[in-house]
């Protein structure tokens, strides 16, 4: 089986930033992207993610800044702070970890941000562009990173049986219009999905996004189909593991990507790549 690794996508993908950085600062010397990134409370997996996303944004030449707020903010105070965020000319893109506390109107931030800023495709304006195909809207960046990891691997996806498993906003339901959009042919599953298995070994391309550790394994998936795992888990042994029972599929799956060390990693790739797509859109209105 052959392993798709994140690295070598993300070092593709850099290269891609390096030159549309290039471009930009032609046009706005000494201009770099800002990314804002916005947590609420200390939850460890926030608080590595956020860790290693602004050691990434620097490893690519952009900047980013954290903003954090205590876990028991009132809905009214984190309103007030983050339509400051929004509007700071000097934050390019913004990144909110969720989920957010209980007492914040979830559904009333992601209608303030501003959609060139939104660059984890939260705003209803881009979901609406992604689901029109339309590709001036940023998707959610797990989503696009998967269709990454596919082209950069040259495995094709147009006329391909793919099956999603998950139905999420941040992936299923946005990676399924990204996988249309490359005339790829969509299965998305689901909880009340029956004979989930069999359905799961018609795919050629088998997407794992139900966010249950191990939970598919070698009855899941089709002689030689492709596996992409999303998810991420931290299991009985304080390691990390995926959707996909990786053990269970390396004789089956003709390749897979491995958890940790596939999908995420490109994300916070893709996370860069849109930071200075927004820069370019803030020079274009400039």
């Amino acid at each position: 089986m052959r392993i798709l690794r994140g690295a070598e996508v993300s070092a593709r993908i850099k290269e891609q930033v390096r030159e549309e950085l290039e471009k930009l600062q032609v046009k706005r010397p000494g201009f770099v992207p800002k990314l804002a990134i916005v947590r609420l409370g200390e939850n460890p997996d926030d608080v590595s993610y956020e860790r290693g996303a602004i050691k990434k944004m620097e490893n690519f030449g952009l900047q980013a800044q954290s903003y954090s707020f205590p876990q028991d903010i009132s809905n009214e105070e984190f309103k007030a702070r983050f339509r400051e965020i929004n509007e700071n000319p000097d934050v390019t893109g913004i990144l909110l970890l969720k989920p957010l506390p209980k007492q914040i109107q979830e559904k009333e931030i992601d209608r303030m941000i501003l959609p060139e800023k939104d660059l984890d495709g939260i705003s209803p304006v881009n979901m609406a562009k992604i689901f029109m195909g339309d590709g001036t809207g940023f998707a959610p960046c797990t989503a696009e990173a998967v269709v990454e990891v596919l082209k950069a691997n040259e495995i094709p996806i147009a006329g391909k049986k793919i099956t999603i498993v998950g139905r999420s906003l941040i992936v299923g339901k946005p990676l399924s219009m990204l996988m249309m959009k490359e005339n790829g042919t969509v299965t998305v599953c689901h909880t009340k999905t029956l004979d989930l298995a069999g359905t799961c070994r018609q795919a050629e391309i088998l997407v794992a996004a139900a966010g249950k550790a191990k939970m598919l394994k070698e009855e899941h998936v089709g002689q030689d189909a492709v596996v992409i795992d999303v998810g991420i888990h931290v299991n009985d042994e304080g390691k990390l593991c995926g959707d996909v029972d990786f053990d269970s599929i390396k004789d089956k799956a003709s390749a897979a990507t491995p958890v940790p060390g596939g999908v995420g990693t490109v994300t916070t790739a893709v996370l860069a790549k849109h930071l200075v797509q927004a820069g370019m859109l803030m020079t274009g209105k400039g």
